[in-house]
């Protein structure tokens, strides 16, 4: 049982007033699969086996055989990111596949509120500072991750990177397609 799920569930705004220079928040529009490694500070083979054993999936298009392109959606990248600080500080990827779960199930809205707090076996989802207070008064808080402050370095890292449409083909799919043609 998390934090979250003791103390309710409560909605944050995250809506922004002003967007220019801001990348796509878009379910639709996705980045290639190097983009994605590269915004979420990740090896390409990391990627590749996360999305293969289903850790994160890319959303917004997967790989549907040899050659194809994943398209990794925003929200994608924002979970990428946060599994490698999970990693980073030593939790274990059994806990990590359910931190993960819970950030699906929290949406991209409420993340904006969220800390991911960890005791070092087990990751809790709070969304308010008194449920953060409440784990470090019961000694099972070590460390926090501000899920908003990840959410706006992968919004910084991702204005350099171009989008993708899911129906645009890259390079090599189209050279495919006109060889068989």
């Amino acid at each position: 049982m998390t934090a979250h799920d003791a103390l309710g569930e409560q909605k944050f705004s995250t809506e922004l007033l002003f967007t220019d220079g801001l990348p796509e928040m878009d379910d639709e529009v996705g980045y290639r699969g190097a983009q994605a490694a590269r915004a979420a500070g990740i090896t390409y083979r990391q990627l590749d086996y996360w999305a293969r054993t289903e850790l994160v999936e890319p959303t917004v298009r997967g790989a549907s055989g040899s050659g194809s392109q994943r398209l990794y959606g925003f929200r994608d990248i924002l979970v990428l990111k946060l599994v490698k600080r999970l990693l980073d500080t030593g939790i274990s990827l059994q806990q990590i596949r359910i931190a993960v779960d819970q950030l699906r199930a929290a949406g991209i809205r409420d993340l904006a509120g969220t800390t991911l707090m960890s005791d070092g076996a087990s990751v809790y989802l709070c969304t308010s500072n008194d449920e953060v207070i409440d784990l470090v008064s019961r000694g099972q808080g070590v460390f926090g991750i501000a899920v908003g402050k990840v959410l706006r370095e992968v919004e910084t890292t991702l204005v350099d990177f171009d989008a993708q449409q899911p129906e645009q083909m890259d390079e090599l799919a189209a050279r495919r397609a006109a060889r068989s043609a």
